[in-house]
């Protein structure tokens, strides 16, 4: 194995900015051996290679979040595995194996004692466990190493993961290699060894996923490594990052150039969504456009070019899959009516067989996907009176001094409507307005932190509580909107709100995907998020792949959008005028 000379301390310097600001240059910031590929060649993957790699990769995630050398930054952790599978590879047996993997470890130093570490605490909300290694068929040598390090593992800044202020995790000095258009064997593995390690010591919701996340790094290891092209690698790739069923992780996609071509730069004039179970035609993007297409706000969509609305989606699933069925369907409505083509063609119950003209989506005023669901017009004030007696507030557009404003115009109101069928614009003024429908301090959510001293360690931090800060407390009916567009932040507004003595939550399951969401990067220039913080209600309560439960069910029906109705802002004043 080719050895590398590395500095025994962190260089400093000062890059002159005008204020003296230094820069921490670690050892592994020098190493620069494999910047243009891994030159990793694989033999033909047979089952026990592929177990082999499995156990290589928990070992390399393992080490990369607790071996002191790795967490000091004395070693580029990405460019040590391509020192030794070279020589890994050639393996013929187990034992033979463990000896590679021992001598491996043993390379980087006798670890001391650590007088810091500390057991899991008992009442820790999720505890790290090392059984992954007790369980497998390494020999008790190597086990017994496993075991020293974990007990004796890194404590402090750590090169690769620190945690926020909040507590959620920060991926630090991840290469996203983004250079490589198609990464080659090697960096494939990588990709996977990467983000299985992360969701595996610091995505809060790992005990959620459909599939056991143990069995999902064997599993993906042959399917990302036969990858035979970039786009294939993308949608590989994707498909592993779906399986944490995390609405973060699929609202964030990046650097998916090829996927995004294969899906199409030109759209439909109007948006769809799924109605009672139905693709129906909800909005045109441009009023204009609409003598473009021959379809009606309301017409259900059944095939499109040839093939079933149902179809189509059963075979894209696997690459939308979010928190819940709601979500993932929100998501491939927006990529249905996708097409490089300048023209799709579509049935309708309604109106029959038609050609659709497309375009781009630039002149369409939908700058992303977000845009064409959280179409905002900031030129209007947030909040406006239904009538004399009901008060309305978007989240969409609301601003820190709307909410004075908001409390004095609506004090005396019969009830106040929060639509949140949107994503709140100002995180601090909806907390700020969320004081106005309580009395008193009122938990109103709890949440779970990570440890990057701890990987794998989740422990519950202090209730969250709303207090009255501005006086008066409202004395009206409060309802607040929701529904499957109601995303992170505007799940956590609808968790305080909920906290009022008299609110109503009204419409559909939430997103299910509440807490910060650090970015996580991929080789090939990939990448995508999670949800990086645990975050239930104060009676234990899950949100994520659940999302906010409304107190009064309603969905939008199909004849409501033919009508032009706002269906769910009806309830709400029927409610509200309720005795």
């Amino acid at each position: 194995m080719k050895k590398r000379v590395f500095l025994p301390v962190i260089i400093l310097f000062t890059i002159f900015s005008g204020c003296g600001d230094y820069i921490e240059i670690f050892p592994a910031d020098e190493d620069r051996e494999f910047d243009t590929g891994s030159f990793i060649v694989f033999p033909e993957l047979n089952e026990q290679l592929i177990n082999d790699l499995d156990l290589l990769g928990r070992i390399w995630g393992f080490l990369k979040y607790h071996h002191p050398e790795v967490g000091k930054g004395n070693y580029n952790w990405d460019y040590e595995l391509f020192r030794l599978l070279p020589r890994y590879l050639q393996v013929k047996n187990i034992k033979e194996r463990d000896k590679v993997l021992l001598e491996w470890i043993k390379q980087y130093g006798e670890i001391p004692v650590c007088t810091s570490c500390r057991e899991t605490h008992s009442n820790a909300f999720i505890k790290p466990n090392l059984l992954w290694a007790e369980n497998s068929n390494m020999n008790s040598v190597l086990k017994e190493k496993i075991t020293y390090i974990y007990k004796n593992r890194h404590q402090g800044d750590q090169y690769y993961i620190k945690m926020s202020d909040v507590g959620a995790p920060e991926f630090l000095n991840e290469i996203s290699y983004s250079n490589m258009i198609f990464p080659d064997a090697g960096y494939r593995l990588l990709a996977c060894y990467r983000f299985w390690n992360m969701i595996q010591y610091f995505f809060p919701y790992k005990y959620l996923t459909d599939k056991n996340w143990d069995d999902a790094l064997r599993e993906y290891i042959p399917i990302v490594l036969s990858a035979e092209n970039r786009l294939e690698y993308e949608l590989k790739i994707t498909q592993l990052i779906c399986e944490i069923n995390d609405s973060h992780a699929n609202y964030a996609w990046g650097g998916r150039a090829k996927l995004d071509e294969l899906r199409g730069s030109n759209y439909a004039p109007f948006q769809v969504r799924f109605i009672e179970g139905k693709l129906v035609v909800t909005l045109y993007y441009n009023s204009e456009l609409k003598e473009t297409a021959s379809l009606d706000i309301g017409d259900i969509i059944t095939h499109i070019n040839g093939e079933t609305v149902e179809s189509i989606v059963e075979n894209r699933k696997k690459y939308y899959l979010a928190s819940n069925e709601a979500s993932s369907l929100r998501f491939i409505s927006y990529d249905l009516l996708r097409s490089n083509q300048n023209t799709i063609t579509v049935s309708s119950e309604q109106a029959g067989q038609m050609e659709i003209q497309l375009f781009n989506r630039y002149s369409l005023n939908i700058h992303s996907w977000t845009d064409g669901w959280y179409r905002v017009d900031k030129s209007k004030k947030c909040y406006r009176f239904i009538d004399e007696n009901i008060g309305y507030v978007t989240l969409a557009s609301i601003k820190e001094e709307d909410v004075s404003e908001i409390r004095s115009y609506f004090a005396n109101t019969k009830g106040i409507i929060i639509d949140i069928r949107n994503y709140p614009a100002s995180v601090s003024a909806y907390f700020s307005l969320s004081s106005f429908f309580v009395s008193g301090a009122t938990p109103f959510a709890k949440q779970t932190k990570g440890n990057s001293d701890h990987p794998g360690a989740f422990t519950l931090k202090p209730v969250y509580q709303i207090s009255n800060t501005g006086g008066n407390t409202y004395k009206g009916k409060l309802m607040v909107l929701i529904n499957e567009i109601t995303f992170s932040n505007g799940e956590y507004a609808a968790m305080a709100y909920r906290a009022g003595s008299n609110t109503t939550i009204i419409g559909s399951t939430t997103a299910g995907a509440v807490g910060k969401n650090p970015k996580i990067v991929l080789p090939g220039g990939l990448t995508t998020t999670m949800t990086g913080l645990g975050t239930y209600y104060p009676d234990g309560r899950e949100t994520q792949r659940i999302g906010i439960i409304p107190d009064f069910w309603l969905e939008p029906t199909i004849e409501g959008i033919r009508e032009g109705r706002d269906e769910l802002l009806e309830m709400a004043i029927k409610l509200i005028n309720e005795q």
